[in-house]
């Protein structure tokens, strides 16, 4: 196991280079997630059918074609993900600044990919919302774009914490296919960079890539093991 030892600066490295596309996807999941979920409720049928359809085609693709469409679909496409490169958002995470554009793809197919279980627990929890309060909102005048921020959004979000929680695990688990479609440096490229370029031994590489998701999935776990006992308490 000393090969742990011996090259934990590339682990850390790996580390918190996943961690900051984990964070960029989840963010861009949930804002997608959200706007998706509202478009399969809204009272308009193009957006709902626009919803329905988004869902339907990220929920039943694999991950696998999503990141290659993103790593080689938009290059031809002629786009480099540039709209990501935010000013101060590019200052916290600089691999959004970098020429080399496979993190930004990354970032995209992660998150959209996301985004459509994102928008099946939110939709869940608004349905775990008693129609009496939409009724309620909507019989003092109420628009629908009012009645879900003040009244629906709000205790959807308490409702849908858990299997949110589950759905950005599953994310982070995910990510680990970006190293294998032009990110260098996360866990997953970290390791396969250990074991062919400089011949390390595979089993303990991967263990210690193993042990750089499980830092990042595990406590996030226990958290949702805390929040579901404490509702599970209040529910009492």
């Amino acid at each position: 196991m000393s090969v742990l030892v011996d090259h934990l600066d590339v682990f850390v490295g790996g580390f918190w280079l996943t961690f900051q596309l984990c964070i960029l996807s989840a963010i861009g999941a949930l804002v997608v997630g959200t706007l998706v979920a509202v478009m399969r409720i809204s009272p308009i049928p193009p957006l709902r059918w626009i919803g329905t359809a988004y869902v339907t085609v990220f929920r039943n693709s694999p991950l696998t074609i999503v990141m290659f469409f993103a790593a080689f679909g938009l290059p031809a496409l002629g786009s480099n993900a540039d709209f990501l490169r935010v000013p101060g958002l590019s200052s916290v995470f600089s691999r959004l600044s970098i020429d080399l554009p496979y993190f930004r793809f990354a970032v995209i197919a992660l998150a959209l990919y996301t985004a459509a279980f994102v928008c099946e627990a939110i939709r869940s929890g608004i349905n775990a919302v008693s129609p009496g309060q939409a009724e309620a909102a909507r019989a003092i005048g109420l628009t629908f774009g009012q009645n879900l921020r003040y009244v629906v959004l709000p205790q959807a979000w308490k409702s849908a914490i858990v299997p949110l929680g589950s759905v950005i695990i599953a994310m982070i688990k995910n990510s680990a296919l970006a190293g294998f479609f032009g990110v260098v440096g996360d866990l997953s490229n970290s390791g396969i960079n250990l074991t062919s370029a400089l011949g390390e031994p595979i089993i303990p590489v991967f263990i210690g890539v193993s042990i750089g998701y499980l830092v990042m999935t595990v406590p996030l776990g226990m958290l949702l093991d805390r929040v579901e006992r404490r509702r599970a308490v209040a529910a009492r």
